[in-house]
């Protein structure tokens, strides 16, 4: 594979992400003349965009709304990505486009890094948008039993079901997806905003369960923070969005990219120490 000739994140909204601090920063340690840029793209464009970086060389990541709609353009994909259904990273070899998705890994990291050990048995996890599939793949390779699905839409936590039938259960009531779980997730866009409801209300979370919340900012989520302060071990997506970076890096360069200055990178964007 050849060094990209441009890195790229697709997106809409896309300019509050966090992603080019840490992959400049990590691009300036390695001594690459590259920059990370961040391009607002509407779906409507994404095909057309897609093609020309694939005939510029180009490499990148894309995030919300655009993963599953690219993965439909890459002419190869990774066994993750398949699982998935969703490309999250992708390059370009002769001219044609090549995906991968490393929410996966970044996603078992964060759990790692929360609870100090590998992938607890029984996750409850809020929502079945598009990062809960990847926390499905996530469970399915690690040592994950159950992940318990609490959704406001049943249909589409019953197709996580159908896809991951191993290890997905479809829970309409949230406490009894609660009930004994290991690991509460969030992986509905709740808390985005300051004014947003809590995907859970903390007093119904089971004692000391660690929670994760695949939302990220700048600033800790407020149910984040509220969680902590009711002894829950907590953490937002921020480590997530890290660790998938650090891997996308990899993949581009064949190499790991300095996490010490991607750390520092974040530290000083936003006060915050990963």
């Amino acid at each position: 594979m050849s060094r990209p000739a441009r890195l790229v994140l697709l997106g809409s909204p896309v300019a509050h992400s966090l992603s080019p601090t840490f992959q400049n920063a990590a691009l300036a340690s390695a001594g690459l003349p590259l920059r990370y840029e961040a391009i607002d793209v509407a779906p409507s464009a994404l095909g057309a965009v897609l093609g020309e970086l694939a005939r510029e060389g180009a490499a990148g990541n894309v995030t919300v709304p655009h993963k599953e709609a690219a993965f439909e353009h890459c002419s190869t994909r990774t066994e993750v990505a398949d699982r998935v259904g969703a490309v999250n990273t992708f390059w370009t070899e002769d001219g044609a486009l090549h995906g991968d998705n490393t929410d996966v890994a970044g996603f078992q990291r964060a759990v790692r890094a929360l609870v100090g050990g590998p992938m607890p048995s029984r996750i409850a996890m809020i929502g079945a948008g598009g990062a809960a599939a990847a926390v499905c793949a996530a469970a399915e390779q690690g040592s994950a039993s159950e992940v318990r699905i609490a959704a406001r839409t049943m249909a589409r936590a019953e197709a996580l079901a159908a896809r991951f039938p191993r290890v997905v259960g479809v829970y309409p009531a949230v406490d009894a997806a609660l009930e004994d779980a290991a690991l509460v997730v969030n992986a509905t866009p709740l808390g985005l905003r300051a004014d947003d409801a809590f995907p859970v209300a903390i007093e119904r979370l089971p004692a000391d369960v660690p929670v994760l919340d695949l939302v990220y900012g700048p600033d800790e989520t407020q149910w984040v923070v509220a969680a902590r302060a009711a002894g829950h071990p907590a953490a937002d997506g921020l480590r997530m969005l890290v660790e998938q970076g650090a891997l996308s890096f990899e993949r581009w360069f064949g190499f790991a990219p300095d996490r010490e200055a991607m750390a520092r990178a974040i530290a000083s964007c936003t006060g915050r120490r990963l």
